[in-house]
């Protein structure tokens, strides 16, 4: 055994041993682990990326030259890069004005307000051709969300007759609204 047991690892991995394999995470994925972990500052990317390390590690050790690196600095090496071009890929972050230019406006356009306005003309104009008892209980269900007995109750009328109210309302609403 050599000075660099972490490079004699590597040289076992170059010819497929899992043992090895498995020694080598144990050794190194904690220091591995923070290199990525304080580049990328984010827990479960950094855990995602140490995997993508080893996997690396497995793919490349051929590639491993002790006389050029210690084992440890080519596997931080390589933990590093791999960080690096992780944030790289990361969309860039934006902030104050930025942030808020790249938000989608919720707010209707002019022209849904415009429809959103004829549309509540319409409406209107259809609720004042009711009853106004039977269009105040519409108004009451439907925008107030009030339910079918505090209706009842509003109107001094039985619950199956504010039902028939409802129903009949909202079908002369539907062919108002429709011619």
């Amino acid at each position: 055994m050599s000075e660099d047991p972490v490079a004699d690892l590597i040289g076992r991995i170059a010819g497929g041993d899992r043992a090895a394999f498995r020694a080598l995470y144990d050794t190194a994925a904690a220091k591995l682990f923070g290199v990525v972990l304080r580049i990328l500052n984010d827990r479960s990317e950094a855990e995602d990326a140490l995997q993508e390390v080893m996997t690396r590690a497995w793919l490349n050790a051929r590639r491993f030259d002790a006389g050029r690196a210690r084992g440890m600095t080519w596997l931080i090496a390589i933990a590093r890069n791999h960080a690096i071009d992780r944030l790289r890929a990361r969309p860039p972050a934006a902030d104050g004005d930025e942030a808020l230019a790249v938000l989608p406006d919720a707010a209707p356009g002019a022209e849904a307000q415009a429809m959103a306005a004829g549309e509540a003309r319409r409406i209107a104009d259809c609720l004042g051709r009711l009853d106004p008892a039977r269009a105040a209980a519409l108004r009451g269900a439907y925008l107030d969300g009030l339910s079918y007995e505090d209706l009842a109750r509003r109107h001094a009328v039985p619950l199956n007759t504010m039902r028939s109210w409802l129903r009949r309302g909202l079908q002369y609403l539907k062919d108002c609204l429709g011619s």
